[in-house]
C-alpha cells in the first residue's frame, strides 16, 4: 500500500512500519547525541555532525513518508506548528505541557 491513508478503512502494516521506523531513527539520533554528551563532554566533531546528519536524513525520509500516507503537506504542517508556537509565545504559554495551551 503506497496511497493516502484516508483512502483505506484501516491502518495497514506498511504505514505502521513507517511510523515505527520514524520512532526508531529518531531514537538513533538521540542515542548519538547522548553518546557525544556522555563520552565526549558534549564536543561535537565534524564526523559526529556528518553521522547525525545521515540519521536526520533517515528521520526526514520516514517523516515525509508518514505525512504522505496521511495526505499531509510537510510545508503546511511546519507552518501550522510555527504559528502554534508563536501564538503560545505571544500568550506566554510557551512552557508547560499539553497540546491545547
Amino acid at each position: 500500500m503506497n496511497g493516502n491513508i484516508q483512502d483505506i478503512d484501516r491502518l495497514d502494516f506498511a504505514f505502521l512500519d513507517k511510523v515505527l521506523g520514524l520512532a526508531g531513527e529518531s531514537g538513533e539520533v538521540a542515542d548519538k547525541v547522548k553518546k557525544i554528551i556522555r563520552d565526549k563532554s558534549g564536543k561535537i566533531s565534524p564526523e559526529d555532525r556528518m553521522v547525525i546528519g545521515k540519521e536526520l536524513g533517515d528521520v526526514l525520509w520516514y517523516l515525509s513518508t508518514v505525512a504522505r500516507y496521511l495526505g499531509l503537506d510537510l510545508d503546511t504542517v511546519a507552518n501550522q506548528n510555527i504559528e502554534k508556537l508563536e501564538s503560545r509565545l505571544r500568550r506566554d504559554k510557551i512552557s508547560g505541557s499539553g497540546d491545547e495551551r
